[in-house]
């Protein structure tokens, strides 16, 4: 378990190890061999991406709502993963030693009452002990209050207006559909349907949770801290509660308008695999969104998403945990790239595969980002196997970079070309990259009361802008080509007063760091600069005795946790490979690095890593991907000896 007490120390200078080249060599071929043996149909990578237990009982809420019944092995198996995610207190947390998290508690504890659990059950009395400690109910955020109203355990005027009128306004409107990142559109869009018919499914009475309110019901009411009169999240906030009381005005022909409206968006945005964004969540609201407008479970729809949900199934022979989303694209890019780095050539079989398999993957459809891109061509790649109408760029530029060998076959230079282009295309103002699309970066949606954790953007990071400027340079562009200039100022202004950058999609400030040095390095900025010099002060501070590099997601709270963690593999990995962009090898911190990553080696010749490295939500939703791990040490190892 993580310990948040863990002290933050200055690094202590010491000899260098002495390093064989013979053991690097062997630590390497030793990666390789078992990297490659993890590719699946002898083409691509898809590790397993953890997240917490509070998907898995969502799924078996989903279940329920939609009086499916799967068969008794699969909800035991599901419901046992719940069970050994609870963690002492009788909590749940959303990372790997991290704190007790109340919505996914509550969401674990009434899934499991739901499922037969006694509330006398030792699991469930702790879990409750935890809750109420915790605030009870009033601590749920919005999704859970979504869930705990539709099935009757609070009512729906317990939640903030999801308004399905908005499908009615204009693109160009503040509060568009299309001012909200594409990860929440496409759960609200259904969701708002949901709200608008504010259905209730009453489970049986032994299911009720009045146990976990700290009052009763009726008096349910938010316990956030008054906020400034004259804020604008108060603005806000008291522009809801006109709003809630208006819906309750609002002509039928309107709604009925608008849930027409939004029906229509839901099935034209279903993916041919079945799901919706590639993602557990926008499925599953949408599955319930079809339900409610009378879809029955026999329909090409309901029957198309179902399968895709059992594709997000790891099934293991104890458990079932239920997937976020699936990661092949961007855990075959990366293993191409360390198997490049490892010193496996474009002829190797696998890499060609593998390569070709990534091609075959470029989407060449329009999607959500051409509302604010219209006259950009399509040429991007996503995360996952199927997500046609979200591409996104972090994905693109790194496919983009594993391919750049290819370019010695004549074939490869248009599909090549097109992703460069749609790259170019969804710059932001700002001289930076968001992750999906373009200007989804107003702050006041981000105030909305609905929006509870944060995520309503898809601003542009220092990670993904790091990323492609990474790939920038290794096609020919210079600090002379304006878009590489505006990048460097946005890097430039977003940098963190103690050095480092903020990583949006990965753990945190090494990764950001690590992304954005890469970067400039890629494209020739002077690694003696004096803000790259801060950045890199930072980052040797932030070593550990061990010789490796590791950090909490509590940074992302706390910045006083920048840097700071148990090590782990991937980080250090990170660490080193900064550290060998901006010039720094040879050097004591890097080489006390690779003897790390060499020692800790395991049988099989990966590294063990229990810690979550990948983010979704900042503070919110974090992932643990298995691959990580083997991924990011190859290409460190690569690198130091290729340097």
């Amino acid at each position: 378990m993580f310990n948040t007490s863990l002290p933050k120390r200055p690094f202590q200078k010491e000899k260098s190890p002495a390093i064989q080249v013979e053991k690097v060599d062997e630590s390497i071929t030793r990666a390789s061999d078992f990297l490659l043996s993890l590719r699946e149909n002898r083409e691509y990578w898809n590790g397993r991406l953890d997240s917490n237990a509070g998907l898995n009982a969502q799924y078996l809420l989903l279940n329920y709502i939609l009086s499916l019944k799967p068969d008794p092995l699969t909800s035991q198996k599901v419901i046992h993963y719940i069970l050994s995610q609870q963690q002492t207190d009788g909590s749940w947390s959303i990372y790997y030693g991290g704190p007790g998290h109340p919505s996914y508690s509550i969401l674990c504890y009434f899934a499991l009452k739901l499922y037969g659990f006694s509330s006398e059950d030792p699991v469930m009395i702790r879990s409750r002990d935890f809750i109420l400690s915790a605030g009870g109910l009033l601590k749920a955020n919005v999704e859970t209050k979504f869930f705990l109203a539709l099935l009757d355990q609070i009512s729906w005027d317990s939640l903030p207006p999801i308004p399905v009128q908005i499908m009615l306004a204009p693109n160009r409107f503040l509060f568009s559909i299309y001012n909200i990142a594409y990860w929440c559109r496409i759960s609200l869009i259904p969701m708002s349907v949901i709200y608008t018919k504010k259905i209730v499914i009453s489970p049986p009475e032994s299911a009720y949770i009045p146990e976990l309110y700290p009052s009763p019901p009726k008096t349910f009411k938010s316990n956030e801290s008054p906020l400034p009169f004259l804020s604008l999240r108060n603005l806000l906030l008291q522009m809801t509660k006109v709003f809630k009381y208006l819906e309750k005005l609002s002509p039928n022909i309107l709604d009925e308008a608008a849930i027409t409206k939004a029906k229509s968006w839901i099935l034209s945005h279903q993916d041919d695999s079945g799901d919706w964004g590639g993602v557990y969540p926008g499925t599953q609201y949408s599955l319930i969104a079809l339900h409610i407008l009378g879809y029955s479970r026999e329909s090409p729809e309901i029957q198309r998403g179902l399968k895709a949900l059992d594709g997000l199934l790891v099934k293991t022979e104890k458990d079932i945990m239920v997937s976020a989303s699936l990661s092949p694209v961007w855990d075959t890019a990366w293993a191409v790239l360390s198997l490049q780095s490892a010193g496996c050539h474009q002829e190797n079989p696998a890499i060609e595969k593998a390569c070709q398999w990534l091609y075959n993957h470029q989407i060449l459809v329009k999607g959500d980002w051409s509302v604010k891109t219209p006259k950009a061509s399509p040429g991007g790649w996503c995360f996952q196997f199927h997500n046609d109408l979200y591409p996104d760029t972090d994905d693109t530029a790194l496919v983009l970079m594993a391919l750049l060998p290819t370019l010695a076959r004549d074939e490869n230079h248009e599909p090549f070309k097109r992703g460069i282009d749609w790259l170019l295309s969804m710059q932001n103002d700002d001289g930076g990259w968001g992750a999906f699309e373009r200007k989804v970066d107003k702050e006041i949606i981000n105030a909305l009361p609905l929006n509870d954790i944060g995520n309503f953007l898809d601003p542009s990071t220092a990670d993904v802008t790091g990323r492609v400027l990474e790939l920038l340079g290794k096609t020919g562009y210079t600090q002379k080509d304006s878009v590489v200039q505006r990048a460097i100022r946005f890097l430039k202004y977003r940098q963190e007063d103690f050095g480092g950058w903020y990583g949006r999609w990965g753990v945190n400030y090494i990764y950001g760091t690590w992304s954005v040095l890469q970067g400039l390095g890629s494209i020739g900025e002077s690694m003696d600069a004096s803000y790259i010099d801060r950045s890199i002060r930072w980052l040797k501070s932030c070593q550990n005795l061990d010789g490796g590099w590791g950090e909490s997601c509590l940074s992302y709270e706390d910045k006083s946790y920048a840097g700071v963690g148990r090590t782990t593999a991937s980080q250090t990995a990170w660490a080193i490979l900064a550290l060998i962009a901006a010039g720094h090898h040879p050097s004591v911190e890097v080489e006390k690095g690779i003897d790390y990553l060499v020692k800790t080696q395991n049988i099989k010749g990966g590294w063990d890593e229990l810690e979550y490295t990948g983010t979704g939500f900042e503070g919110a939703f974090y992932l643990k991907y298995q691959y990580y791990p083997y991924i990011f040490p190859l290409l460190a190892l690569g690198q130091y000896k290729n340097r």
